[in-house]
């Protein structure tokens, strides 16, 4: 763990008096952007990508972090709609919550963006299928579609989340697959059955959140038609390739917010961290190539 980058995500209420204080205490974490003022680095944070700010490659206590601004607001809006699952999709996986304040409205968001990550894994799936299938997933719906899998990013890096961290993700969705109506789980077994009959992936689509069903209708009807949203969904539901709709759904939300925020990256990180932090993925990703581990190595 000593080599790895931590990477921190600070929800904050207001960002400009936030990159205010920051920006007086800790000038040195920011690019040349920082002579813009912290008005400007705020909007820099919200206007463009996926309203994430981060501030990459610095020292820390000895160990070097990334950390990703975001307003509780923008935060709200992507876990609840998957706007851009920037963010959201990093919350899929076991992650440490620190919290400096009670916000429901972010717990209730939180609640949401998990119950999703199954649901969409549910349509993605068969009809039986073990724990670490769902697992694995869950954990590449942030990835579907993402420019950076190409080329830059370890391949084995879905299945390596999911190995060194497999009772974590039954801690986070044991409760939600417990109370799932739609599915059969038999924890002990670590086997699941979900209902994928037309009536069941119909509940199921319409209980997605807004963005992908808004992808999946464009993707299904035609240009003028101006159907709703309700009758694409229960069309698609008795499509037998379901679960590629959906799946392309999730890619395109997440190609366009990738693409979107690793332009900022080089803006906020500045080009020397943006050289240096590619090196290092692109040797990770070598390293992938050489191990190639499969799914079945997991059982």
């Amino acid at each position: 763990m000593q080599k790895n980058m931590l990477d921190f995500v600070i929800a904050v209420d207001d960002p400009v008096t936030w990159h205010t204080m920051n920006l007086l205490q800790n000038r040195k974490h920011y690019s040349i952007l920082k002579l813009l003022g912290p008005t400007m680095v705020s909007s820099i944070q919200h206007d463009y990508g996926a309203s994430v700010y981060y501030n990459t490659l610095v020292p820390v206590d000895g160990r070097i972090i990334k950390y990703g601004v975001i307003s509780t607001e923008s935060l709200i809006e992507d876990l609840t709609h998957w706007k851009t699952l920037y963010v959201a999709g990093r919350l899929h996986k076991p992650v440490k919550m620190l919290f400096q304040n009670e916000n429901a409205k972010l717990r209730a968001a939180l609640a949401s963006n998990l119950k999703s990550a199954v649901t969409a894994s549910f349509l993605m799936l068969p009809e039986s299928f073990s724990e670490e299938d769902l697992f694995l997933k869950i954990a590449s719906l942030s990835y579907a579609g993402d420019f950076r899998m190409v080329i830059g990013e370890d391949k084995s890096k879905v299945y390596n989340i999911v190995k060194d961290n497999i009772q974590h993700f039954r801690i986070l969705y044991s409760s939600i697959l417990r109370d799932c109506p739609q599915v059969v789980y038999k924890p002990q077994q670590g086997k699941l059955e979900v209902d994928k009959s037309p009536e069941g992936q119909f509940i199921q689509l319409m209980a997605l959140p807004r963005t992908l069903q808004q992808k999946i209708t464009k993707l299904v009807d035609p240009p003028g038609k101006n159907r709703d949203v309700e009758e694409i969904l229960l069309q698609v539901a008795q499509d037998p390739d379901c679960g590629a709709v959906v799946q392309q759904g999730v890619s395109l939300i997440v190609k366009s917010s990738s693409i979107t925020q690793s332009i900022k990256g080089i803006a906020t990180a500045g080009l020397w961290k943006t050289v240096s932090y590619s090196s290092k993925k692109l040797w990770k990703m070598w390293k992938g190539w050489r191990r190639k581990p499969s799914v079945s190595q997991m059982s």
